[in-house]
């Protein structure tokens, strides 16, 4: 059940004659708007405080109502939790770009970056291999590993996606990694 509180006005509509009633955290988060947006910026968002501070806003929105005993810190702590999210998505991303490189090998002047056609046939092979292991998992296991791995959603949100636990999505991932790994092995055996 949601307890509403009197209706305060989003930063911006006010002063366009537009009133915005929010209850519970929505009018926490409105009252709070410019010192969330302070604090992201002055923990590590930097130029990205804005488009956390649009995602935390999201998820508040999102969320089910219900009693928060502390909702300031609340939406300080999720909007902590989202720059460490980012953070972590960031440093996979380079860490995988650099992985890449280091696997590509260097630029080399006058010499093309492009994998010679024997390496390109080979890594083709390997990726039909992939697929046929995750898709031999099941199409929810296959998905897991997708959304998490590639596309480097956390595992949280694709539980929420699939409308399944947190503990599915562990295990899902873990047979994943191990069809992965005991891929690698037939693989690099060959």
């Amino acid at each position: 059940m949601s307890v509403s509180a009197p209706p305060c006005s989003a930063p911006g509509r006010a002063e366009r004659g537009i009133a915005v009633t929010t209850s519970g955290l929505e009018a926490v988060f409105f009252e709070n708007r410019d010192r969330l947006l302070r604090f992201l910026a002055a923990h590590g968002a930097g130029e990205a405080a804005e488009d956390v501070l649009q995602e935390l806003w999201m998820r508040v929105s999102a969320a089910p109502a219900g009693p928060v005993g502390q909702p300031l810190a609340y939406l300080y702590r999720a909007a902590n939790n989202l720059m460490v999210d980012r953070h972590r998505a960031l440093r996979t991303s380079e860490r995988r770009d650099r992985d890449w490189s280091d696997a590509a090998g260097a630029t080399v002047p006058g010499v093309s970056d492009a994998p010679g056609g024997e390496r390109v046939l080979i890594a083709r092979e390997r990726l039909r291999h992939a697929d046929a292991a995750l898709a031999a998992l099941g199409p929810r296991a296959e998905a897991v590993f997708r959304r998490h791995r590639l596309d480097g959603i956390p595992q949280r949100e694709i539980a929420a996606e699939l409308g399944v636990s947190l503990s599915t999505v562990e295990s899902d991932l873990r047979r994943a990694y191990r069809a992965m790994i005991e891929l690698k092995g037939r693989l690099d055996a060959e």
